[in-house]
Parts: C-alpha cells; structure tokens; sequence
C-alpha cells in the first residue's frame, strides 16, 4: 500500500473539544486535534505521546489511551474504545472503536475496525447464487492430447484353398507280380524262332520259298 509522505502542519496549535484528559505525562505534537462528543471522554495517561496531526474522535462511549502509547503522525482514531499501554500505531492508520492489546504493534497505514467493510464482504459470501448468475468453475487442466487411432477394419482368418486329392504319378515301371497270380510273359519275333527253330529242327526244308515269294513244300527224303 502506498503512503503519500506527510507533510508538517503549519498549525501549531493542539485543539482540544469536549470532555478530554491529558496527564502531565503524556506529550501532545503539534496539529493534533482532541474532539469528544456530548456524552464521551478522551483520556490520555502519562508517558503517552500523540503524533502531528493526530486526530482523536471519542463518540458513543470514552475513548482511553493508556501509558506509554505512541501514535504515529497522522493516525486517525474514531469512537469508543482502549488502546493498551505500550502499544505502537503505525503513521496513518485508521482505527475505528479501537480494542489494541498491550505491546501490540500496528503497521503504519493499517485500517482496524472497519465492521460495515466485514459486514458487506459476509452478506456478499452468504448471497446465495443467482441462476442467472454462472457459478465459477475449476478451469480445466491442461492434459497431453492423445492422438486418435482410426477404427480397423475386422480381421477374417485366412482361407485356405480347398485341398485337392493328388493323385499319385503313374509308375512307368512294370509292378512286380503279386504273388499267386501268374505272369504274361511277351516274347518277341526273333525269340519265336529261335524257339522253333530248336523244337523243329527240319522247319527250313518245309518252309522255303522261292524267288517269286511262294513257298514249297516237300517231303522228307
């Protein structure tokens, strides 16, 4: 909070209105100003010390500042209440129906006592929630986008050709007989005669033939 630098009153005077009660004791700076309403009372104790410019207001009740208070310059105090004794009030400060405990230290430029400011925030927090009125909302968190995959088709097994009875390569070899069965033998034309000529011996005297290709038959001699 900022401050604006206070400046020295040209008024050295200390105004004093009312019903106030300053002890031997106490010293007042110049430009003070000591005002209590019909009905209240100020009263400072002894060894107290009132900034320049100071301004007590007592209203509705007295207003009492014990021993060994300070208040800085240009502290503002307004209504009915006790500061304790050895408390500090920072310069410009604003107190209204002060209750400081003893020794209790105020930063300068503090408000204390402002109820209306208190009142108004809880009827403000107690409002309830107008429907035309949208409720605040948790902003979203930020979260890593993940990336989409695009919808796969369904897998079918895979088909299989139906299979096809192979027939077994057709042997070029002769099978060897089985047994009990009895086998074709083939004998060629070379083979044939010779056989004939062994069984008959004499088969080229019948058989004979010509020049012109007949044949002549002839009898034994």
């Amino acid at each position: 909070m900022y401050l604006s630098p206070l400046q020295l009153s040209s008024n050295s005077q200390i105004l004093m209105s009312g019903d106030v009660v300053v002890n031997e004791g106490a010293a007042i700076a110049p430009g003070a100003i000591l005002q209590a309403d019909l009905g209240s009372r100020i009263s400072i104790a002894a060894g107290a010390c009132i900034g320049m410019g100071v301004i007590l207001h007592a209203r509705e009740g007295n207003l009492q500042i014990e021993a060994g208070v300070i208040l800085g310059a240009g502290v503002l105090v307004v209504g009915a209440g006790t500061i304790g004794a050895n408390a500090c009030i920072g310069a410009g400060t604003t107190l209204i129906d002060p209750c400081i405990d003893q020794m209790q230290i105020i930063p300068a430029g503090s408000l204390i006592g402002d109820t209306s400011r208190q009142a108004a925030a809880e009827a403000t927090a107690a409002a309830p929630t107008s429907p035309e009125t949208p409720e605040a909302t948790t902003p979203p968190v930020d979260r890593p986008i993940e990336p989409i995959e695009p919808p796969q088709p369904p897998q079918t097994p895979p088909q299989t050709a139906p299979e096809t009875a192979t027939e077994p390569p057709e042997s070029t070899a002769a099978e060897p007989p089985q047994p009990g069965e009895t086998p074709t033998i083939l004998y060629g034309q070379a083979h044939i005669n010779r056989l004939l000529g062994t069984l008959f011996p004499h088969r080229q005297a019948f058989n004979r033939s010509d020049e012109n290709g007949q044949t002549l038959s002839g009898g034994s001699g």
